[in-house]
């Protein structure tokens, strides 16, 4: 994996671990890699562009249920980071297979 960043790093492996089906990592892995090389033809730092990417579209509050004295409200909640970066590339990931 080169010369990449700890974040640029931490992306890859939860691409791979997202799209990861019955313990294929070198697979997955290979996948990857290679999506990365076909569009590194048209975009010079692909890895880079994928960050950004994740960075532009992370969600930074969302609501949520709360129950109190048998009435459900919703109310805005704060996003935690790491689970922002999931939902981010969940939809990204999302989008791509429809």
């Amino acid at each position: 994996m080169g010369d990449f960043d700890g974040e640029q790093k931490e992306l890859i492996k939860q691409l791979v671990n997202f799209r990861m089906v019955h313990g294929k990592r070198t697979r997955v892995h290979a996948i990857v890699y290679k999506t990365f090389h076909r569009l590194a033809r048209t975009e010079r730092d692909v890895i880079k562009l994928m960050v950004d990417t994740v960075d532009n579209i992370k969600p930074i509050c969302e609501v949520v249920k709360v129950g109190v004295a048998s009435t459900i409200y919703d109310v805005p909640g704060i996003v935690a980071r790491d689970h922002q970066q999931t939902l981010a590339i969940r939809w990204i990931l999302g989008a791509g297979f429809k």
